[in-house]
């Protein structure tokens, strides 16, 4: 049993991180995992790819955070990434650079960074004991006595909150460090769902198309209903978080390029997971809406010239047959319906009117939100362990000597690209080193 060591609570990327860490500096530590086995989000990000970082400077891993990036600069200064990058490198990982910026192990196996990591807490001494879910941080006199699991105290000299989120509970990420820190009298900011699909008002609608692949439109959301959209008000350009550039014009939300997928209920795929936040925020304020435009690289007068020469290219088919050469199936029965031109009207016979009705949903297909997927649906917790409360050079908690934070577990969350994890293991980095300099008496 440690006495005056360190006990790290959650064995993710942040935990193990810092436990090797605080361990690399001297201090004796025990990790404390709830779960069977280390690294178990790990294994299933990026698909079980394990997007561990991203090739953006440092500016723009600060900018996919948000306002919140700021909290970052100090620890991303002192490990960042090609620190990161080494570190796999020592280990025996090798990373590649995908087309998009996004760094994977070349093998395209997150295990490898699992054993990577577990290899780090062996050689630098760290005890590890799964199954111990931790239920609470013992405090004497405001300062750090050790932790509670069950029915077991740990005594401890430092604790290292690295517990995650609340999302993909599975993998052991179910709330508890946020309860723990709340219960030590920290403000937690408001838990929502990150980087999740959407459920849409019009499902029926949805699960005609479902499994529809969208290569390439532009995703808008707007603060009105679906009818009360104006597609004059789209922009040219993506705007959103992370994104610089001029902002767009209210009513809308965030506009992005992309690809997305319809599912049975909505609307997922990489472009409606980074704007699932910001919607699911402004559905608190009145309806959501959004727009797809499924050719973002024509404009509507370009769109309508080739629309009419297609029509004259097939004048003696059938609307239904040239919708189904024009579009992928799962969208052409649905179109001829919703642009109420017969289907078997020939070609020849498409009056301007009714081309202007399929240029319209081509430039401007439409559904209402609902809301987001559930937390336990959703890739990232945003919300957390308010940052005013945490040191931003150390992760040490404001309030209670000898504690210390990393991770998902405070009010942290970026985009998908590599950054979520990069702040895990930077923040980590800082928490371990931070807490073996409390325990030897350097940071009292």
């Amino acid at each position: 049993m440690i006495n005056k060591g360190v006990i790290v609570v959650g064995a993710g990327a942040g935990g193990m991180m810092a436990a090797g860490r605080a361990a690399g500096e001297g201090a004796g530590v025990l990790l404390l995992e709830k779960t069977a086995r280390p690294g178990k989000k790990i294994l299933v990000s990026g698909k079980g790819r394990c997007n561990v970082t991203n090739v953006k400077e440092l500016d723009g891993f600060i900018a996919a955070f948000g306002p919140n990036g700021r909290f970052l600069h100090s620890a991303f200064n002192h490990f960042f990434r090609d620190d990161l990058l080494a570190f796999l490198k020592r280990y025996g990982v090798e990373t590649r650079v995908g087309p998009d910026g996004r760094i994977f192990p070349a093998s395209d196996n997150a295990g490898d960074v699992v054993r990577a990591l577990e290899k780090y807490l062996s050689d630098n001494g760290v005890r590890v004991q799964t199954g111990a879910g931790v239920t609470g941080i013992l405090v004497e006199k405001g300062i750090v006595a050790g932790v509670q699991a069950g029915q077991k105290i740990y005594p401890a000299g430092a604790v290292v909150l690295a517990a995650g989120g609340a999302s993909y509970p599975a993998t052991g990420s179910t709330g508890d460090g946020y309860r723990m820190a709340a219960a030590l009298g920290h403000k937690i900011t408001r838990l929502r769902p990150a980087l999740a699909p959407l459920e849409v008002f019009e499902r029926e609608r949805a699960g005609r198309m479902q499994g529809a692949s969208l290569r390439n439109v532009r995703l808008t959301a707007f603060r009105c209903s679906a009818d009360e959209i104006k597609p004059s008000l789209v922009p040219a350009k993506d705007s959103g978080r992370g994104i610089p550039g001029k902002k767009h014009r209210l009513p809308v939300i965030e506009s992005r390029t992309g690809d997305m997928m319809i599912t049975h209920f909505g609307l997922g795929g990489p472009v409606t997971l980074l704007m699932s936040l910001a919607i699911g925020d402004a559905l608190e304020q009145g309806p959501v809406s959004v727009s797809i435009d499924l050719e973002p690289d024509i404009s509507h007068g370009e769109l309508r010239q080739k629309l009419q020469a297609d029509f004259v290219r097939y004048s003696r088919r059938s609307y239904q047959n040239i919708l189904g050469i024009l579009l992928m199936p799962k969208l052409a029965g649905l179109f001829a319906e919703m642009t109420c031109v017969p289907p078997e009207k020939r070609g020849s016979e498409i009056t301007a009117p009714e081309r202007e009705r399929l240029l319209s949903l081509l430039k401007s297909f439409r559904f209402n939100i609902k809301a987001p997927l559930p937390l336990a649906d959703a890739m990232v917790t945003a919300g957390g362990v308010c940052l005013d409360e945490i040191d931003p050079r150390t992760m040490a908690s404001r309030l209670v000597a000898g504690l210390y934070f990393c991770g998902e577990v405070m009010d942290l969350d970026a985009e998908t690209g590599g950054y979520n994890l990069q702040a895990a293991f930077s923040t980590g980095y800082a928490a371990g080193g931070s807490a073996a300099a409390f325990t030897a008496g350097f940071l009292r």
